[in-house]
């Protein structure tokens, strides 16, 4: 009698990171799927971090990584074409499950789609509905099957919109977890670093727009602060970002720089200059004193002023302080306040003052207990696979 040989397709998820953040926050949990389920099919947004896992990527963070609302309508027929073929994708690969990564206003887009193809939706690390457009829980609530969330306050965010999220931990600290450091002069000694001198840190974005906009400030700040003490610079460059845009910056401004990786930075500055962003819970879970600078086109400003109801912008201020405080633990210069000048008296302020760094130390310390849970890849991949 013949017997019948059944066969399974592969499983196959869909993933969407538009950002380099979160191309690398979703691969620690998709790593983790794989190691489980290494039968299944990944596709869809990411960068270079899931393009290692062997995801298929239809479109990277290269391409997807524009940010303000003018550059959103001017990039916008490039956008609608990468929906429609993110779509056909889906509907081409029936995926079991999707896994949305930040990147509000392309995934809550898809989110709906999939919803309406009965394809569970994992989001996670959820649109900062808590900052502006607090509507976006309605779609949300809507569409989003299991809502992973990575500051413990969205709990009960949500839970007033009557929505369950989830707390899995930070992936930052997870991530900052695994990095090994050498002692601090074995640093300085590679490096050629004089090490009398306090080390200062230049972070100018991950993204060319950041990039344009606040590393000419941050330069010009540097050489400001360089004429009233001496003090070496370090500049943590985004790999993504090649590097003649860089060069020329430095060239222009006459600063000497000293190049090492970001969280080297971190870990052996004295304080960081930073715009805006991931790189600011990262210095938070590092400890080291910041100013926080943000800076965009005049349009781009005006329209955020009148949607952002959050008093403060910076990621390490709101675990810090809350979401409505009126207080700050580091400094935030945004816009027209991030100049050169305002740059390098804030800075000189807190390099002069040990009191006021220490201050700043302990109440970052203090602040990274709140990120801290289980592994969040763990828990994100265990959610996956019960999907799968």
């Amino acid at each position: 009698m013949m017997q019948l040989q059944l066969t399974t397709s592969p499983r196959k998820l869909f993933v969407l990171a538009g950002e380099v953040s979160g191309d690398l926050h979703a691969a620690a949990p998709v790593r983790e799927l794989l190691s489980a389920c290494p039968d299944t099919k990944v596709f869809g947004v990411g960068g270079q971090q899931l393009a290692a896992l062997g995801a298929e990527l239809l479109y990277t963070t290269d391409q997807m990584s524009i940010m303000g609302f003018v550059e959103v309508l001017r990039h916008a027929s490039f956008l609608r074409r990468v929906i429609r073929e993110l779509k056909d994708a889906v509907l081409r690969e029936k995926p079991d499950v999707a896994l949305l990564v930040d990147y509000p206003g392309m995934n809550l887009h898809m989110a709906a789609f999939l919803h309406k193809l009965g394809i569970p939706v994992v989001y996670y690390i959820s649109p900062q509905v808590w900052a502006w457009k607090e509507k976006r829980v309605e779609k949300i609530r809507a569409t989003v099957d299991r809502l992973l969330v990575i500051f413990d306050f969205e709990v009960e965010f949500y839970h007033r919109h009557y929505i369950t999220a989830e707390f899995v931990g930070n992936p930052v600290v997870e991530e900052l977890a695994e990095l090994k450091f050498a002692p601090k002069p074995e640093f300085l000694e590679r490096m050629g670093i004089d090490p009398g001198a306090p080390l200062v840190g230049l972070l100018p974005g991950s993204r060319r727009q950041e990039i344009e906009k606040i590393f000419p400030e941050m330069l010009g700040a540097a050489r400001l602060i360089g004429e009233n003490r001496k003090c070496t610079f370090l500049l943590g460059r985004a790999p993504q970002i090649e590097d003649q845009l860089y060069d020329r910056y430095i060239a222009e401004a006459g600063v000497p720089v000293s190049l090492c990786s970001s969280h080297e930075l971190m870990q052996y500055g004295d304080l960081v200059l930073v715009t805006s962003g991931t790189a600011t819970l990262e210095s938070l879970c590092f400890g080291i004193p910041m100013v926080v600078l943000y800076k965009t086109s005049p349009l781009n400003y005006f329209i955020g002023k009148r949607l952002v109801r959050l008093k403060n912008i910076a990621l390490a201020n709101i675990v810090a302080c809350g979401l409505h405080a009126q207080h700050n633990v580091v400094p935030e210069l945004i816009q027209h306040d991030a100049s050169a000048t305002a740059i390098a008296r804030t800075a000189l302020e807190i390099l002069g003052d040990e009191a006021v760094a220490s201050t700043m130390r302990r109440e970052l310390e203090q602040a990274k207990a709140r990120l801290s849970s289980d592994s969040p890849s763990r828990h994100v991949a265990a959610v996956l696979r019960e999907y799968l």
